[in-house]
């Protein structure tokens, strides 16, 4: 609607019949915001040079444990023959999008009409997949038994990290000390410290920031998150807050940790064609594929924890 006019008086505004006065279209859009992704920061791709070309599975090998035993004068020497078992990484899953632009409206358009869908696009697959890996059921059952549940950790089972049944309550004064606790399980797991990570949920990274981080050193900031508002590094994990981890319900959810060693990715074909178009059809048509796989390879280098918001 344009600027009110008085009766009588004429109308110059562009939908007016004198049209004086233009209507202006920006050449900017409206600022699209999308959810942050960090599938590639959690997970390894240590395979996936293996099988982008070729291959539809690659079979992952990996060292047997050797055993010890004690020994004394006089006794007899048996051996064994170390084997493991191999695992096979799959490329098994596949997303797609496909846009069709009419030739008429890219030219008359003043936006670049295809790089803005197709930019969008690229966005949205990424999204899609991290959706998708951390709604998986096979990542939680793959697991470890002692990276879980009422009982987590790996030598004293000292750690309740939450059931679907009976979350932790989280709040602002015991969030620290279930991180710390997170470390500890990973720590007799005898996961390396480098690496480690933390997916969180956003109310969660908010109860960190409201935490008593007065020490600037458990996140290796010389601020502490009170000042600067940022969640960085506590306690060897760098946290990564996310829209797209997996909710059991309205009120229970889910907190990852682990380390990038625990799941590998692959990408075997990332595609993106221009196809010709039917020969009654003036248009352009783009689409992309992406097929790839993941596989846990060290079910006790990642864990989750059931939480609720107190």
């Amino acid at each position: 609607m344009t600027y009110p006019y008085a009766a009588g008086y004429p109308d110059y505004s562009s939908t007016g019949s004198a049209k004086f006065i233009p209507q202006i279209w920006s050449s900017k859009t409206i600022v699209k915001w999308y959810e942050y992704t960090f599938l590639s920061r959690i997970t390894n791709t240590d395979y996936e040079g293996e099988i982008r070309n070729q291959g539809d599975s690659v079979i992952i090998r990996s060292v047997p444990d050797t055993t010890v035993v004690d020994h004394s004068i006089g006794q007899t020497v048996t051996y064994e023959r170390p084997v493991s078992s191999a695992l096979t990484l799959l490329i098994d899953k596949g997303k797609r999008w496909a846009i069709e632009l009419d030739d008429i409206v890219a030219a008359q358009s003043d936006l670049p009409l295809l790089t803005k869908f197709t930019d969008d696009a690229a966005m949205q697959l990424k999204i899609s997949i991290e959706y998708s890996f951390l709604n998986d059921s096979s990542i939680y059952s793959g697991m470890g038994t002692y990276m879980q549940g009422a009982t987590a950790g790996n030598k004293t089972q000292l750690f309740n990290l939450g059931t679907t049944g009976s979350p932790i309550t989280l709040n602002a004064t015991n969030v620290l000390d279930y991180i710390i606790d997170f470390g500890t399980v990973l720590d007799e797991a005898l996961v390396p410290e480098t690496g480690r990570w933390m997916m969180i949920p956003p109310w969660m990274a908010g109860m960190i920031k409201k935490s008593d981080l007065k020490d600037a050193s458990l996140t290796g900031d010389a601020k502490s998150p009170i000042r600067n508002g940022l969640i960085g590094s506590i306690d060897r994990f760098e946290l990564y807050c996310s829209n797209l981890m997996y909710a059991y319900s309205a009120t229970v959810f889910q907190v990852l940790f682990g380390h990038p060693a625990a799941i590998t990715l692959a990408t075997q074909i990332v595609k993106t064609q221009h196809i010709p178009t039917p020969s009654d059809a003036f248009a352009e048509r783009v689409r992309m594929l992406q097929v790839y796989g993941y596989k846990v390879l060290k079910s006790n280098a990642y864990g989750c924890m059931f939480v609720s918001k107190g």
